[in-house]
């Protein structure tokens, strides 16, 4: 972590192969912040993992970030 500038979110053990997630958060004018996320995932169980990839996680947790900034967008400018 690197307060106020990036932070990461790594799991070590649970259903992904491999799971990091990035946050950046950068100031741009009229103090406003942006946050860009950089999620990045391999699932477990090979060509199966890949084929839900496919079929659905990748819609999933698209929309589970989504849902989540939303939240975070509302919350800091309340």
């Amino acid at each position: 972590m690197n307060r106020s500038v990036h932070f990461r979110d790594v799991i070590v053990a649970g259903t992904f192969k491999r799971f990091d997630h990035d946050l950046f958060f950068e100031a741009i004018s009229g103090g406003r912040t942006r946050m860009r996320d950089v999620f990045d995932y391999t699932s477990p169980f090979g060509l199966i993992g890949r084929l839900a990839d496919i079929l659905f996680l990748k819609r999933y947790v698209r929309r589970l970030l989504e849902k989540r900034n939303a939240v975070i967008k509302g919350t800091a400018e309340a």
